[in-house]
């Protein structure tokens, strides 16, 4: 079988696709918190993907990936039997796993499933695993069922109420905290205004936060300079000092400008895309 073979594709939204792909050397080394950058053809751009789940002995790693712009378009149109051009990992620092006592794993959107293996190798390593998951509505919220099985706690929490609790992440964590709940570490993946505010939430009760960053990336590697973020006031590099970092320090105001740099150019390429799709498939 020749390497980076789409093996599954499963729809679990109108724009969210989960992928098994065969890339055996990957699974041998995937570790929590490892990411691999995709491209769709020898021509496309680079794009990282956090690593959701892998299996050395069938030599295949899972992604999740989101359509939101033209290349994650492009990846989530490949079919089952399909080829990526080129899947490189695992990169990114592996998230340290010990035993904090209690772990709480916040996952907003399609960082749910990128919280997942954090959440399982917390709980491997003899933590109290409490999930928070978030989403704007029911049928975004993903892999429920399979944070259940390596969580002790876990809550749903949907802003227009379709699932769970209704309201955000950071309402269900205040929730938890009012309950009684103690927690020690937390670990948080999704959009940046949620990681923001969770925590800075976690910081006031108390619970050392962390967070996943997502910054423009282009080789992995640390030689553009592209993923350079703030944290406690230093340059960081989230390509190889991440992505997961303490995230009380994080400079996340700069982050939220440097990812938006360039929405324009994204929207018009996006729309390029579709508009060149269309006509090619004889639609008019």
């Amino acid at each position: 079988m020749e390497e980076n073979t789409i093996l599954v594709k499963e729809n679990l939204s109108d724009v969210v696709t989960k992928f098994v792909i065969y890339k055996p050397l990957v699974a041998k080394t995937a570790k929590a918190g490892q990411f691999v950058i995709l491209r769709a053809n020898e021509t496309g751009e680079r794009v990282p993907v956090t690593l959701v789940d892998w299996d050395a002995q069938k030599g295949t790693i899972t992604v999740i990936i989101q359509a939101i712009g033209k290349s994650t378009v492009m990846f989530n149109s490949l079919a089952q039997g399909e080829r990526f051009a080129n899947v490189a990992g695992p990169l990114g620092t592996p998230v340290e796993i010990k035993n904090y006592g209690t772990v709480a794993v916040v996952g907003g959107g399609v960082g749910i499933a990128e919280v997942f293996p954090i959440a399982r190798a917390f709980k491997q390593a003899g933590n109290r695993v409490v999930s928070v998951l978030g989403a704007r509505t029911k049928s975004l919220l993903i892999l429920e069922e399979e944070m259940r099985a390596v969580s002790d706690v876990t809550v749903c929490a949907t802003d227009d109420g379709s699932h769970g609790q209704k309201g955000m992440v950071t309402d269900a964590l205040q929730a938890l905290a009012d309950g009684g709940e103690k927690i020690n570490a937390g670990f948080i993946i999704g959009p940046i205004p949620m990681m923001k505010f969770t925590s800075r939430l976690m910081d006031r009760l108390g619970i050392e936060p962390h967070a996943s960053l997502n910054p423009i990336m282009l080789d992995g590697t640390g030689m553009c300079g592209c993923c350079r973020v703030t944290v406690d006031g230093k340059v960081r590099f989230a390509c190889v000092d991440g992505p997961m970092f303490p995230s009380k320090t994080i400079d996340f105001d700069e982050l939220i400008r440097r990812t938006g740099e360039y929405k324009p150019q994204e929207k018009e390429s996006l729309e390029l895309y579709e508009k060149d799709h269309v006509c090619k498939c004889g639609l008019h």
